[in-house]
Order: structure tokens, then C-alpha cells, then sequence
């Protein structure tokens, strides 16, 4: 085996790998996220202290926007001006804090005529630390059943395509190997003859 072959053999079987890892993470993900929401009326589960949610309404434009992910850390202490989601029943919000006391906050949206309600401090899920924009409405198709199919069978044509590829490259080096033995038959049997 020559190579460039291991090389590329090296490389499809680490593609083989990635697409079954983000295969499996978006469905133990999807898992996670339902059974959170369902079980326990969470919308944005914090493992490891760290969430992300997509923007659904414009009341933090300019500066969020309608389909823009957002990452969110979870604080010990927060401070006016800081953009943080909070739990509403079963509802997420993400809002300016305008004002604090002991054991509630008020927030407000930058697009928004009126603030909120107080909200306890129990209620905040975290500070808002990072945005990718627009990247919020590829993660919320692939958290539809129909994304995650989407995604489970994407993978499993590119993996598909990947071993008929290597497939069909082992059966033309094969055919070479043949023809290379039928040639050295009908060389030896020539050279019996004579």
C-alpha cells in the first residue's frame, strides 16, 4: 500500500469518525434538550454552568437579532447593562438588566417602550457572553424531529458514498492485479512454447 493510499484511507476513516460523532452529538442533544424541557419545564439546560439559545423576537435589537444563537454563562453575580435570559414559566427571556435590589432584578428589552417585571435572581439562567449571528435558525431546524432526521441521514450518505468510493478504488486496483496476472500467464505460456 503506497502512500498516498494510506493517506487516503487515514482521511476517510476520520471523516467516517466526525460525521458519526456530530451524527450522535445532535441526537443526544436533542435527547437531552426534550427531556429537559418536558421533565422539568427547563428551556435552556445549563450543563457545566453553560447554555445557548436562539433569539426569537426583536426586543433586543440592534444588538440581538431574530435567528442570532446565543451563548449564555451562568454568573455569581451580575450588574446593570448586562444582557442576561432569565426563566419566565416556560418561557426564555433575554433582556438588559436596568435595575437591582436584594433579591430581584429588572430588566428591559433595548427595543421596548416598558421593563419587565422583577425577576428573583433563582429565575436568571446566565449572562449572554457570545452571539454567532443568524446561526440560530440552522440549530432550531435541526432540533425539529425533521432537522434531526435531516441530519441522521445526511450522515449516513456521506458515510454511504465514502465506503462505495473505497469500494469501488479496491476493485480497480484488484482488476489491475488480474490483468497484470494475465499478463504474466500469457507471457509464461510463450515462453513454454518456444
Amino acid at each position: 500500500m503506497n502512500q498516498t493510499k494510506k493517506s487516503s484511507t487515514k482521511t476517510k476513516t476520520i471523516i467516517r469518525i466526525i460525521l458519526t460523532i456530530l451524527a450522535a452529538a445532535v441526537i443526544g442533544l436533542n435527547i437531552y434538550t426534550l427531556n429537559a424541557s418536558f421533565l422539568t419545564g427547563d428551556g435552556i439546560p445549563m450543563p457545566l454552568g453553560v447554555g445557548a439559545a436562539v433569539v426569537v423576537s426583536g426586543s433586543m435589537e440592534p444588538e440581538l437579532s431574530v435567528g442570532d444563537l446565543i451563548i449564555i454563562k451562568e454568573r455569581d453575580a451580575y450588574e446593570v447593562n448586562d444582557v442576561i435570559v432569565y426563566q419566565d414559566n416556560r418561557a426564555s427571556v433575554t433582556h438588559r438588566i436596568i435595575g437591582m435590589d436584594e433579591k430581584t432584578v429588572t430588566t428591559k428589552g433595548d427595543a421596548n417602550n416598558t421593563e419587565d417585571s422583577p425577576v428573583r435572581y433563582s429565575q436568571i439562567k446566565g449572562e449572554v457572553v457570545f452571539v454567532i449571528p443568524l446561526v440560530g435558525y440552522l440549530v432550531s431546524f435541526i432540533k425539529t424531529p425533521i432537522g434531526t432526521l435531516f441530519i441522521i441521514a445526511l450522515a449516513i450518505l456521506l458515510l454511504e458514498r465514502s465506503f462505495k468510493s473505497e469500494k469501488q478504488s479496491e476493485n480497480k486496483e484488484i482488476d489491475k492485479i488480474r490483468e497484470e496476472i494475465e499478463k504474466l500467464k500469457a507471457e509464461q505460456g510463450s515462453q513454454n512454447q518456444s
